[in-house]
């Protein structure tokens, strides 16, 4: 598989602040990741100044998420609770709701995943799976909050294991995280699902003060441990207090290249079906009762056919498959995913932008350099372009549930 470098650019927390505005200045690249906290309030003026700016920035994909600050787009938390932030002009949130939506060159994604194509001539060409969330652990009357009690329920089975960047508005627990007041305010469910997942990038903002990044590289070995990490590296900025770009390179010309690819032990195994005992009671009696079984994973090599079932083993656990305790859906075949880099692209620096006006001072936009690979129809005319006997063909299709910019 052919794999090309991909630059992502990636903000959050800009508050109302805009490059029109002199807070910051976009650096070129391929995606505009916008991580939440658009505005201030929510109100409908602020999302549209916000989402123009968005719009007119010379980027072919653009992919937003909302965050607590967006008030009108959590429409049961708007309905219960608006009139404490608009009691003089209250918001029509389905209208806010609409006016996200509306903006057709801009990927709104809330709590679901989707397949991005790029697709210009002159750019990557290059596909991958996204999946972005508003959702934050609850802290005082903001929106899209969720109790302690929630969070697992929140994050649990809801990221496709095939993801390649995550962007949710809260950071995970531990990594870029840190609050104003020392604690660590991300979400632990996160951490988790991002070591079943480990995405080339988790991309997040909501606590200011940890903006930043960190490459996490994930324990996947160790038996009997649930969700371990093995290393955390820590970024230095270059563009701190200085005119050079805010930039992490990744890609296989950087020294330190992102460890991150499917494979299972020396070859790539794929799950091709899941077996899903029921319930065996026997005769009703207790005595005959059966516990559940766990489900069996049937995987396949490739390579020669070769086709092995294990069982699911305990979620979270590391080892090496066939390892009977281990996490088998998130490993098989995918013990080549080690490393993730976690991105808290908060511009705003201060706490509270709404109450500090005169306090305020914004941080550079964080770009970074991945690779990713081609999409498959590109590297098949790439293939035959090479070989000039044959023809190009192609049957034009696509699914559905891409998103495809020309």
């Amino acid at each position: 598989m052919e794999y090309r470098k991909t630059r992502f650019v990636c903000v959050s927390d800009t508050h109302n602040a805009s490059p029109a505005d002199g807070a910051f200045k976009l650096p070129k690249g391929d995606v505009l990741i916008h991580a939440g906290d658009l505005t201030k309030q929510g109100t409908y003026a602020e999302l549209q100044k916000t989402l123009d700016w968005i719009e007119q920035a010379d980027f072919e994909v653009k992919i937003v998420v909302a965050g607590n600050h967006d008030v009108t787009l959590d429409r049961d938390f708007y309905a219960e609770h608006g009139l404490y932030f608009h009691n003089q002009y209250p918001q029509d949130s389905q209208a806010c709701i609409d006016l996200v939506k509306g903006y057709k060159s801009i990927l709104f994604l809330n709590h679901e995943a989707t397949e991005v194509r790029l697709t210009k001539q002159d750019g990557p060409q290059t596909s991958f799976k996204v999946f972005g969330s508003p959702y934050s652990p609850a802290h005082g009357l903001w929106a899209f909050g969720y109790s302690p009690e929630d969070a697992s329920k929140t994050w649990n089975d809801v990221i496709p294991l095939d993801t390649d960047i995550v962007i949710t508005h809260t950071p995970p627990k531990y990594h870029c995280d840190e609050s104003k007041h020392g604690g660590a305010a991300g979400c632990q469910a996160l951490r988790e699902q991002l070591w079943r997942v480990r995405p080339y990038l988790a991309i997040c903002g909501h606590i200011h003060e940890g903006r930043g990044a960190e490459i996490v590289y994930w324990d996947l070995e160790t038996p009997n441990t649930r969700y371990k990490e093995s290393i955390t590296e820590y970024w230095t900025d270059p563009g701190l207090d200085s005119k050079k770009q805010s930039l992490i390179d990744l890609s296989s010309k950087s020294p330190a290249p992102l460890e991150n690819r499917v494979s299972w032990v020396n070859e790539e195994s794929t799950i091709v079906s899941v077996d899903v005992p029921t319930m065996d009671s026997g005769s009703g009696s207790l005595p005959n009762w059966k516990p559940k079984e766990r489900p069996t994973f049937t995987l396949k090599s490739p390579k020669d056919g070769h086709v092995v079932s294990y069982h699911e083993g305990i979620r979270g656990h590391g080892g090496l498959p066939p390892s009977g305790r281990c996490d088998m859906e998130a490993l098989a075949g995918r013990l080549g995913r080690k490393e993730t880099c976690i991105i808290n692209a908060a511009i705003m620096a201060s706490s509270w932008p709404y109450k500090e006006k005169n306090r305020r001072k914004y941080n550079k936009p964080i770009a970074v350099d991945i690779d990713l690979p081609v999409r498959q129809e590109e590297q098949n005319r790439h293939e035959v372009t090479n070989r000039p006997e044959e023809s190009i063909s192609s049957s034009g299709n696509m699914r559905s549930s891409l998103l495809a910019v020309a």
